[in-house]
């Protein structure tokens, strides 16, 4: 649930469990690799559906698991796992229709701590974004909450409100920005960031974005980018920089609709997906220039249906999309080399998937 509109949850829960039954493909461990160690993919299935997947890619012993999280636990993740970060020796992953945190060994894939959010009625939070600052876990949840973790001792308190449906969350300076996209409003969504002073601990603004405010990330410099996804029709994707030491939007990127993106090494590559037409750009970005240094990431004529997220290798600079096909059928992993040219793709990889980590 994680790169798509709340509004497509409908489709995937109304989709007939027919077209969710692909046909087999060779699951044959991919040539032409140059990773080492592994690489952990998290697709999130389908809203309603408890399908939630943790595929495991080891380049070292050239085995691949799917299915890695139940086989290692002896249980599912859980419902609508939508992101997952590192931290130290653990991935830490949310998982918002189950309204819980996974908190994973990285080598075992064993699980340590299972964590529900809830409210002090019992009823679930919806998380939907994790980030880390001085050995505390952040996450922000649908009810408009911050829950703090101790990375240590899994402790929580929720004491921090910010604006509707929070979407995405990101530690710096000091401080969280949270993007507030009131997706449970459509169509009336919401287009502020939260800014939240941990020293005081609580929210000391809130910035005016685009509509349906998303995915944040910052780079060396402090300088915080968000998408704003607008409504996937009539209102376009936009994508703007905050400056986090005087918390006021610095620019808008004209004629740049990203619709999500990842920083590598002060290079933002991003791409845009168009609902109506199909059509899609993949492209790099300078943060120091703030230009694009690449219109065209991707140079083969490598076929993608529905690009769902973006990764880079932080070392060998391999360029990795997740492929979403239709969104009720397993979706492919495409490698291509920093050039932008097909290394190798794994299919099937899981349902919608969505996050991608490379531990070497």
């Amino acid at each position: 649930m994680k790169k798509i509109l709340y509004l497509l949850l409908l489709t995937f829960i109304c989709a007939s469990c027919n077209d969710m039954k692909d046909k087999p493909e060779p699951r044959n461990f991919p040539e032409n690799t140059n990773e080492k160690g592994k690489m952990y993919v998290l697709s999130e299935g389908l809203y309603h559906l408890n399908n939630s997947t943790l595929a495991c890619i080891d380049f070292d012993e050239r085995k691949m698991d799917f299915n890695f999280f139940a086989v290692k636990n002896g249980r599912g993740l859980g419902d609508t796992a939508n992101d997952m970060k590192r931290y130290g020796d653990r991935l830490w992953i949310v998982v918002c229709g189950s309204s819980q945190v996974e908190i994973v060994h990285i080598s075992t894939g064993k699980s340590i701590k299972r964590l529900a959010l809830t409210n002090q009625n019992d009823e679930p939070r919806y998380p939907r974004a994790i980030t880390f600052w001085e050995n505390k876990a952040y996450v922000c949840s649908f009810d408009g909450s911050i829950t703090e973790i101790d990375t240590a001792s899994f402790v929580m308190k929720t004491n921090i409100y910010c604006g509707r449906n929070p979407d995405g969350i990101v530690a710096v300076n000091g401080k969280l920005y949270v993007s507030n996209s009131g997706g449970l409003d459509f169509p009336n969504y919401d287009s502020t960031v939260s800014v939240i002073d941990l020293a005081i601990y609580r929210e000391i603004k809130r910035i005016k974005v685009g509509q349906n405010p998303y995915k944040l990330q910052s780079d060396s410099e402090g300088d915080v980018y968000v998408v704003s996804r607008g409504n996937n029709g009539t209102i376009p994707a936009v994508w703007q920089r905050i400056d986090s030491k005087t918390d006021e939007l610095l620019q808008t990127f004209e004629d740049l609709p990203v619709g999500n993106f990842v920083i590598q090494n002060d290079t933002a590559y991003m791409y845009n997906f168009d609902f109506i037409t199909n059509n899609f750009w993949f492209k790099s970005f300078d943060c120091k220039t703030e230009r694009i240094i690449n219109e065209r990431l991707i140079t083969d004529e490598t076929e993608i249906e529905r690009p769902y997220s973006i990764s880079v290798h932080p070392s060998n600079g391999n360029i990795y999309i997740c492929d979403a096909k239709n969104y009720t059928k397993n979706g492919t992993l495409f490698c291509f080399d920093k050039n932008g040219r097909l290394r190798y793709k794994i299919p099937q990889i899981g349902l919608n998937p969505n996050n991608l980590i490379i531990v070497e």
